[in-house]
């Protein structure tokens, strides 16, 4: 046991802890400590996130080891998908925290002209960050990134799904973070239903949109605000005279990476009758490629969470055509990468969110047909879409809403950190990433400082209102946008240069006629010409 679990252990036992929950207790002591102050300094979050960045690189074989044992995954493929771009996100906090934590100048009005005028980027305070069992590392530290940096507790509670992960978060993590702030609970529904009674600043949710209504639910009594990302049916749209081959590829890339068990996986195909033999062809192609011609043992090729879950999916191929694979093994929770063609809307498959390697094929008539369909149905977290024509791609942007949208390939906007990721509607609410995460998760003040002078000016919003004040007021509210101020500024300068040039050539030809250089001559024309032709 860590120190500070061995101690409230002792103290439970003890009575000093009688009548409170453990979860309430971790939460007071994130709270206390927060309110020391010690995240504020830039200094103490770049220690802790250079702490966190230790424990990936020290800790990378118990981390794939856990990995290897809830998802079956191998240690390359937990570094690729779990680490990597969590190393990333870390590195660029650290660059760049000082300036996302800078204030940042906003625009005056000319009654403000001459006061300080800023936003100030500030903690909310103690959080609450849920993680998923999917990727049990990078979508549960990447959101504890962005709190670190913005200066917050976080209380983490890792999925009990992924539970060998679980184990080994809340074992090791604690001795690298500060154990106070940065608390690791484990458990199942119940804890996490007592840690969602407590107060939190804010709560970052991954996970289903069923439970997510149910997080939001319970952070209404406290007006936390939430970040929700869930997920959803993200379609993906072959244009027929796209390159199919390498279309089909990316594709099949896309959907069985981690046994398809990844919110933003193509959950269905929408193509043109013509092309649906064609397409199933290729994707069985790729399917031997990638993952040989028994992906059951095939190192990169996952198993499914568990067997719950494996019932499920199972359940969801009744009353469809396997076009390729369907075999199974449910001692091994193993189902092979599977595609259903002739699928129709109300196949069982059409009914919930796959989140696992089945990828049915829906024939529709066109691009038209396509948006209609993803339109009567709730927004996904991304609309993929394969086509050689720019004009037909920004037609779907145009024309549907989805929390992200990706042409051409599958899953890799998810590792571009200047791209906020989340979804909309039932996909989600908030965005992270980068930047992103540290604004989601931190108070953007708005700061205004004037000084006690030029009460002359003020004057005018004081009773009695009159006409006249109104009229100033009208002018004095008027945004000024500072750059342009500057540049006037500037161009009056160089003006004024011009001026005293030109002054002191005609001076110098009228005495010394050929006494000027035409270098002179030609810096009074050129300023002369600079500064009418801005104006």
């Amino acid at each position: 046991l860590s120190s500070w679990r061995l101690r409230d252990l002792i103290w439970w036992r003890s009575g000093v802890y009688q009548g409170m929950s453990r979860e309430l207790l971790v939460v007071q002591r994130a709270r206390k400590s927060f309110q020391t102050g010690k995240t504020k300094p830039l200094e103490y979050r770049i220690h802790q996130l250079k702490n966190l960045l230790r424990f990936l690189s020290e800790r990378r074989s118990d981390i794939a080891d856990a990995v290897k044992r809830d998802l079956g995954k191998s240690a390359h493929g937990t570094e690729l998908f779990e680490t990597l771009g969590l190393e990333g996100e870390i590195n660029l906090a650290i660059e760049k925290l000082a300036e996302w934590a800078a204030p940042r100048p906003v625009e005056k009005s000319l009654l403000t002209i001459f006061d300080e005028v800023y936003i100030q980027p500030e903690p909310l305070g103690v959080m609450l960050i849920i993680g998923t069992w999917n990727y049990p590392w990078a979508i549960t530290l990447q959101p504890l990134v962005g709190a670190i940096a913005a200066g917050n507790a976080a209380v983490i509670k890792p999925s009990e799904v992924s539970s060998h992960s679980a184990k080994v978060m809340e074992e090791l993590l604690p001795q690298y973070l500060d154990k106070d702030l940065y608390p690791v609970v484990t458990g199942g529904v119940p804890e996490t239903q007592e840690l969602l009674k407590q107060r939190f600043d804010h709560i970052f949710y991954t996970g289903s949109s069923t439970v997510g209504k149910l997080v939001m639910a319970a952070a209404a009594p406290h007006l936390t605000p939430v970040t929700l990302e869930l997920g959803g049916k993200s379609p993906c749209y072959i244009d027929k005279n796209c390159d199919i081959r390498v279309a089909c590829r990316r594709i099949t890339w896309g959907k069985f990476v981690n046994c398809g068990q990844t919110c933003i996986a193509p959950d269905f195909i929408l193509c043109e009758p013509s092309i649906q033999s064609q397409v199933v062809e290729e994707i069985k192609k790729c399917i031997k490629e990638f993952y040989t011609d028994n992906p059951e043992t095939f190192e990169d090729y996952g198993r499914i969470i568990n067997q719950r879950h494996f019932k499920r999916l199972m359940a969801l191929m009744e009353g469809s055509t396997v076009a390729v694979g369907g075999n199974s093994d449910e001692s091994q929770c193993y189902i092979a990468p599977t595609v259903l063609k002739d699928v129709t809307e109300e196949s069982e498959v059409m009914k919930e969110e796959i989140f696992g390697p089945l990828l049915p094929i829906i024939t529709v008539s066109g691009v038209d047909e396509a948006i209609q369909f993803i339109n009567e149905r709730e927004k996904p977290l991304v609309i993929y879409i394969f086509s050689h024509d720019n004009k037909l791609i920004k037609k779907v942007i145009a024309e549907t809403s989805s929390g992200a949208l990706l042409a051409n390939d599958c899953l890799v906007h998810y590792t571009v950190s200047a791209l906020p990721f989340g979804g909309v509607g039932n996909s989600g609410m908030g965005c992270y990433h980068g930047r992103h995460s540290f604004d989601q998760l931190s108070h953007l003040r708005s700061c205004l400082i004037k000084q006690l002078k030029m009460e002359g000016v003020n004057s005018m919003r004081y009773p009695p209102h009159t006409a006249k004040k109104l009229g100033w007021a009208r002018f004095l509210l008027k945004q000024v946008n500072m750059c342009r101020l500057r540049r006037m500024a500037l161009l009056a300068t160089l003006a004024s240069v011009a001026s005293v040039a030109a002054f002191v050539v005609q001076v110098k030809e009228l005495k010394y006629p050929s006494s000027v250089p035409r270098a002179v001559k030609g810096f009074a024309l050129i300023s002369a010409i600079f500064y009418f032709t801005r104006l």
